[in-house]
């Protein structure tokens, strides 16, 4: 307390700057930090582009930015504390990031061009995280170490008050305001609006108005420390405690960061709603500090309070995490239907383990960087000391720590560590016991952090927690198992084999021979499995998640039971960067149908990414690119298409199945862009050695084939006139197709159904041979014919209600479907489910059945099935 009263008495006698130089460098602050969240955001993101999603490319962007800001405090602070102006540091620190940022638009393309050919398409962990840091250290440096320097500069600026550290808690809330500002207006409006590089620019700007007002400010020599060094404060254990409170606090954000993409919906603006609640809480917490509590107790006794209080709200944190599935859907509820309801929600499960530590971190840092300005430290080797250890932090917790001792024990060790950063003398206080009772609490009785969505009669069969995804298979009482990663986003399941199989056999058949084959994303395997099985096609896959790879194992087990044989070689690693990045050339490519509103996924949906996949086409091959229509909006598929007919004008879209409740489109090019032979496709189709043949995936014939085509280049240059197209710079997707995430205002079929209708497909802009010569069969009026029942067959099935009786399903859709083979006998879709139908009935309602299938026979004379049946079920009868 006496040390206390000393450094009020002596902060009382130090002649205090005007006011309006402190409430100046308050708005240059915020500014700042305004620009400093808006460039992270877009160097993020830009940097995504070459170093890939694996963990290395992820965490290697944030240890490079506070290792900048870090180096920037240490290296720059003694000359600012020195110097007699150090405004003037400032309006450089600011002009230097403005320049920097105007030269990376200039220089960052070359410059990833050569680090993604040094870093290669599947490098070693080890090589990936230093190139990848080391790169992008390097580039973002100048502006970092700038960023850096600025706190302090401005400090030094107002004349080094010793106010017990209000001043310094006033810069830091408001440049962390600032902050929360650029996060909120970077993600919802300026790069959907303006795209990365003129959201880039605005920053710049921003920098060199600030190095502008500068010059503004007051010029003082700055006033000489005569602060006493409070009894037991030491400058190296300070620098300590602010190295490890800047780890820990790191630390707990990226843990919870992790937890939660298994509650939220993960898309860019889940990161920017939950970034700018913990900074929110940072920035109340060190402008609370400055307001009530600056110089009010003994240092000490402040900082071990506020550690005790961490430990305790940490673990309150790990906690509230448990319940946050339960919670985010009553607080749903309470908000109702909307995007700001759905993102309100998401707001509130991260206060609910973000918000108390966030307020405590911003009042320890604020407390600590004070103790060690009174120390003789400097504010400036605080800030780069703290600075180090939030480098340190990804990777140390999301990296090693997280995936080796499960998020619980992770989140938990962070509030132990704010234990043992305690005074010995606090171990004795009632206080310390609560806190550490808290965190075992939790520890032993708390639950698991394991937030699965299991129905009812069903079982979790694996469950792994990895260093970016969650990764589990669910079995549901039927037996059927489904792969989900980060609990929200379903990659397949063992109920839909004949659906993933098409995805391969439609694009396999649509190349005359192909010999080798590429498939981007893995999901379950069956895709790709399916492909393997073709005699003398070598497949490979390349999958990010080692996880998915693992868990991949069970759903081929399961396949090779139903369908026998060798598997694809898959490799684990980012797909743009393995496409931009290696040389072989492929047959055909087939790329997975990507959630387009999760993070990182958009960038697959690019037209850079598009012309990449074009490079690694061989002579005559064939991309497709499956879309999933139940998880985008019509607008969304339109900038898509966009983006790919820019690299592909000659493109096609095709139906992977007809379904209404997971409909896929395909986008299919060929590299040379000509159309299909009908003579070629039938040979392939012969000829496939899938199983039983093309036939066993309902392509038994050329009329089958391309009769799931939906729209040619005419249709698809209307469809996606006038829509921006998705590129690296202007990722509209990546905010675009969140929309219908958060708000869906149609269902999957209502969506099918109207892009039906608003598209169509003539014969002559897919046939080499459109008036029919050499097709004796008149194969162009059978798909106009064909193409006319799908149309209806589609329209018919939204308004079908499943019914487990096959009498009442029949009820429902015998004239339907027999109309809909009227129009086109070729339809096997309408014809394959009354034929079932009729086996179904054929013992307990006999003429029901004779009906049906005479019906059939009728409807489709040229097909043999029905009356082979119905010969069965006659001499069945008969005897």
């Amino acid at each position: 307390m006496l040390a206390s009263r000393v450094v009020a008495r002596a902060a009382r006698a130090i002649p205090a700057a005007r006011p309006r130089d402190t409430w100046r460098a308050a708005l240059l602050m915020t500014a700042s930090g305004f620009a400093a969240l808006g460039y992270q955001i877009v160097w993020t993101q830009q940097a995504s582009l070459w170093l890939g999603h694996e963990a290395a490319g992820v965490f290697a962007v944030l240890g490079a930015f506070f290792g900048g800001l870090s180096l920037g405090a240490l290296a720059l602070s003694g000359r600012i504390e020195r110097s007699p102006a150090p405004w003037r540091w400032y309006a450089g620190c600011e002009l230097v990031i403005a320049l920097w940022a105007l030269a990376l638009t200039a220089l960052l393309d070359p410059a990833t061009r050569a680090l993604l050919a040094w870093i290669g398409p599947t490098p070693s962990p080890l090589r990936h995280l230093g190139v990848a840091l080391l790169g992008t250290l390097t580039l973002l440096l100048p502006a970092t170490v700038a960023m850096g320097a600025t706190l302090p500069a401005l400090e030094n600026a107002l004349g080094r008050r010793r106010d017990g550290g209000r001043t310094l808690a006033l810069l830091y809330a408001c440049n962390t305001a600032g902050a929360v500002a650029g996060v909120l207006a970077t993600a919802f409006a300026l790069v959907p609006g303006m795209g990365l590089l003129r959201t880039a620019l605005l920053c710049a700007v921003l920098n060199l108005l600030c190095a502008a007002v500068a010059g503004t400010l007051a010029v003082r020599r700055p006033v000489p420390d005569a602060t006493p060094t409070p009894p037991g404060v030491h400058g190296r254990g300070i620098l300590m405690t602010l190295f490890l409170t800047g780890l820990l606090g790191i630390g707990y954000e990226v843990l919870v960061v992790r937890v939660l993409t298994q509650v939220t919906e993960n898309t860019v603006y889940t990161f920017a709603i939950v970034l700018a609640v913990y900074l929110v809480a940072t920035a109340a917490g060190a402008a609370g500090f400055g307001r009530w509590f600056a110089s009010r107790a003994d240092a000490r006794t402040q900082r071990d309070g506020l550690l005790l209080a961490l430990a305790a709200a940490c673990a309150a944190g790990t906690a509230a995490l448990a319940l946050a599935p339960e919670s985010h859907h009553r607080v749903a509820q309470v908000l109702g239907t909307g995007a700001g309801a759905a993102l309100g929600a998401e707001a509130a499960v991260a206060a609910s383990a973000l918000l108390l530590p966030a307020l405590l971190m911003g009042a320890l840092f604020s407390l600590l960087t004070g103790m060690a300005r009174a120390a003789g430290t400097g504010v400036g080797r605080a800030v780069g000391v703290n600075a180090i250890g939030a480098a340190v932090a990804p990777a140390l917790f999301g990296v090693i720590l997280a995936p080796a001792m499960s998020a619980k024990f992770a989140l938990l060790a962070v509030a132990a560590g704010y234990l043992l950063l305690l005074a010995r003398r606090s171990w004795t206080r009632p206080a310390t016991g609560v806190a550490a009772a808290t965190v075992a609490a939790v520890a032993v009785a708390g639950p698991a952090l394991v937030i699965v969505h299991i129905p009812a009669g069903g079982r979790l069969l694996s469950h792994v927690q990895g260093v970016l995804s969650t990764v589990s298979v669910v079995e549901d009482a039927g037996g059927t198992a489904t792969l989900h990663i980060d609990n929200r986003q379903q990659e397949g399941s063992t109920a839909t084999l004949l659906a993933d199989a098409r995805q391969a056999v439609l694009p396999l058949l649509l190349h005359p021979a192909p010999a080798n084959a590429l498939f981007l994303g893995l999901g379950t395997g069956a895709t790709a499995a399916v492909a393997a099985r073709e005699t003398g096609l070598r497949v490979e896959v390349v999958e990010l998640l080692p996880e998915v790879i693992r868990a991949s194992g069970l759903f081929l087990d399961r396949l090779d039971q139903r369908l026998p044989g060798p598997r694809p070689a898959v490799v684990n690693a980012d797909a743009r960067r393995f496409i931009r990045s290696g040389e072989a050339r492929y047959d055909v490519i087939v790329s997975d149908n990507f959630h387009p509103a999760r993070s990182g996924s958009a960038a697959l949906y690019t037209v850079e990414h598009f012309a990449a996949v074009q490079a690694r086409l061989a002579p005559g091959g064939v991309f497709c690119q499956w879309l999933p229509l139940h998880q985008m909006d019509l607008d969304t598929l339109r900038s898509i298409v966009a983006s790919f007919r820019s690299v592909y004008p000659h493109a096609w879209a095709l139906l992977a199945t007809y379904s209404l409740e997971t409909p896929v489109i395909g986008l299919v090019a060929r590299r040379d862009g000509e159309r299909f032979e009908p003579a070629t496709l039938r040979e392939r189709i012969s000829t496939m050695h899938i199983a039983g043949g093309a036939g066993a995936f309902g392509v038994p014939d050329d009329v089958a084939l391309l009769g799931t085509f939906v729209a040619g280049p005419g249709a698809l240059a209307q469809f996606a006139a006038d829509m921006p197209p998705n590129t690296d710079d202007h990722p509209v997707v990546a905010y675009r197709a969140p929309r219908i995430t958060y708000t869906p205002d149609s269902t999957p079929a209502e969506r099918l159904i109207a892009l039906v209708r608003e598209v169509r497909i003539d014969p002559a802009e897919l046939l080499a041979t459109p008036n029919g010569t050499g097709s004796p069969d008149g194969l162009p009026s059978r798909l106009e014919q064909y193409w006319k029942a799908r149309e209806r067959f589609l329209e018919v099935g939204v308004g079908v209600h499943p019914a487990g009786d096959a009498r009442a399903m029949l009820r429902q859709v015998r004239e339907p479907l027999l109309d809909v083979l009227r129009l086109s006998p070729d339809f096997r879709p309408a014809y394959d489910p009354l034929l079932r139908m009729a086996g179904a009935l054929s013992d307990e309602a006999p003429a029901d059945a004779t009906a049906l299938l005479q019906a059939l026979r009728q409807a489709a004379p040229a097909r043999p099935e029905a009356a082979a049946a119905l010969q069965a079920l006659q001499a069945t009868h008969a005897r």
